[in-house]
């Protein structure tokens, strides 16, 4: 039996910095007003205009605005509450980091501020917030009314599993980070060494396999925490992994890796490299 494969397609390299991955749109009815696609929520979604966080219907008609103290740049939903991320204003000791607002969803209420610079829905109106920096690395779970309930020693990008844990591809550690998963009681079951702790968003397979670039390595976490390399696609050296800033997205079968190099010295300029991978499912028998 063998596991998930890729086979690359294409590989195309540009002088230049990558383009910024935003979901900006223009909406129809108001074509002068541009607004951020935060989330989709049935047949309507959320959006950021500015410091405005609002839920639109499908047929373009807001349900309700809520004005934020900073900028809104990411939502989540669980059952029938809402997350929002936001950028403060104002630089301070965390950079831009604003509070994490927890809304109801239906009415737009706000019903607690937490902290958190990262997030995911865990089911039930609950989500974790994670934050690393300073001494703080850290991720929480809070409860439908903001309420915390288990505290980890971990922090980075999350994968919710289908049974109640959550997966956390660790960032910021510059060489203790891992693969791990956090368990209800509050442990951490610890799996693959990562080589950098710059890890960008990884993406998640149809069987819940998450696809990891690793200082320009691809590689496959299955729900046990056993990994596999797809692909090396870049040689990173362990000390120069500042300058390379990776980014995946995959849509149907098809990968898309992007990396974009820094140079060393001043004055600073850019190569990016693009790979397009076909994703193969696992050959059983």
């Amino acid at each position: 039996m063998g596991g998930w494969r890729v086979e690359v397609l294409s590989h195309h390299r540009l002088d230049g910095p990558m383009a910024p991955a935003a979901r900006e749109v223009v909406l129809p009815l108001e074509p002068t007003v541009r607004r951020v696609v935060l989330a989709d929520v049935g047949d309507g979604r959320i959006v950021g205009e500015g410091q405005d966080l609002a839920s639109i219907g499908a047929d373009g008609r807001e349900r309700w605005r809520h004005r934020c103290a900073g900028k809104p740049h990411e939502a989540h939903v669980s059952g029938n509450r809402l997350l929002a991320l936001t950028y403060s204003p104002d630089y301070h000791a965390w950079g831009f980091l604003g509070p994490a607002l927890l809304f109801d969803l239906d009415s737009g209420r706000q019903i607690a501020e937490l902290r958190g610079e990262r997030g995911s829905p865990v089911g039930g109106g609950r989500f974790v917030l994670g934050l690393g920096g300073y001494d703080v690395f850290d991720t929480w779970l809070h409860d439908r009314d903001g309420t915390l309930l288990t505290t980890w020693r971990s922090y980075g990008h999350y994968v919710p599993d289908l049974d109640g844990t959550v997966r956390v591809v660790e960032r910021g550690r510059s060489k203790a980070s891992r693969v791990v998963r956090l368990l209800p009681d509050g442990g951490i079951e610890r799996g693959p060494r990562l080589s950098h702790g710059q890890v960008s968003r990884p993406v998640v397979l149809a069987d819940g396999t998450i696809v990891v670039l690793d200082a320009g390595v691809l590689r496959a976490v299955d729900r046990r925490l056993q990994d596999t390399v797809l692909a090396e696609l870049l040689p990173v050296p362990p000390d120069e992994a500042w300058r390379f800033h990776g980014e995946l997205s995959l849509v149907d079968d098809r990968l898309t890796v992007t990396v974009q190099e820094r140079s060393r010295e001043v004055p600073i300029s850019h190569v990016t490299r693009t790979w397009s991978l076909a994703v193969l499912r696992p050959s059983h028998g």
